[in-house]
């Protein structure tokens, strides 16, 4: 039997990257899947490749940062396919590796709604359904940037150590409500994040490069979805409140 039969997942930045893999991987291992993104030809382009391969999928224009798109895609999970069971945080932008002496209060405010308030957003308004349905599962998309001091500028690094602890904080409070919720902490991966970096600080791109003659291998997008499998099936039935490093070894230094 396949893993997620039956299950219905919503997936945030879904048209590409990491989010794409992980809406391929779950339509096969049986869930129906809503692919959520800004760009709504580029999403609905991973919903015909899980139709092609047999799944059953949608596209939703979703922008994080507002709330009534964060209820939109739910919404339209339970409208169309239900209900929902696992929600996958997978959207967020870099932040030019801005240190903070630099930093304005637009980059900021812009980096953190997306990266963190967004996932806030989304759970809040999918927790409840949870509770109605008997449980479910999140899984968030945080970084080797949200464990360590300098893989990228201070916008980006705080909001991505505030996913962790948001979700550690989301894992504890629920579990005996039968949810679960949990972190990918990737660290380099071929992923199209790299078009949200425009003019980086040369200061602050240098400091984040340090560490980076240390690092064994730059992943693949394929490769997170299966972590992201993993915690959205029962396989991670045992799994709560905490984080998986995906980055070859990188911060294990």
């Amino acid at each position: 039997m396949r893993k997620l039969e039956g299950k219905v997942a919503v997936i945030t930045g879904a048209a590409s990257g990491m989010g794409k893999q992980i809406a391929l991987l779950y339509a096969k291992e049986g869930a129906k899947v809503v692919v959520a993104d800004l760009n709504l030809e580029n999403a609905q382009g991973t919903v015909d490749e899980i139709a092609s391969n047999g799944g059953d999928a949608l596209a939703v224009v979703a922008n994080v940062v507002k709330q009534a798109d964060v209820d939109g895609m739910i919404d339209a999970a339970v409208d169309k396919f239900g209900k929902i069971d696992i929600l996958v945080n997978n959207a967020g932008i870099m932040d030019n590796f801005v240190p903070v002496a630099e930093v304005t209060d637009n980059l900021w405010e812009r980096v953190l709604a997306i990266n963190t308030t967004g996932v806030m957003r989304a759970a809040r308004k999918a927790i409840p359904l949870f509770e109605e349905n008997g449980g479910g599962v999140i899984v968030n998309i945080a970084s080797a940037g949200g464990l360590f001091g300098s893989r990228a500028g201070a916008a980006y690094t705080a909001s991505k150590h505030a996913v962790v602890g948001l979700t550690k904080n989301i894992g504890f409070q629920y579990a005996n409500k039968n949810i679960r919720c949990n972190a990918i902490a990737p660290g380099a991966v071929n992923t199209n994040i790299g078009t949200s970096i425009y003019d980086p600080s040369a200061f602050g791109q240098e400091r984040a490069m340090v560490g980076m003659n240390i690092n064994p291998r730059v992943g693949e997008a394929s490769e997170i979805a299966k972590v992201a499998l993993f915690l959205g099936s029962d396989d991670s039935s045992f799994v709560n409140g905490t984080i998986i490093t995906a980055d070859a070894g990188w911060t294990a230094y």
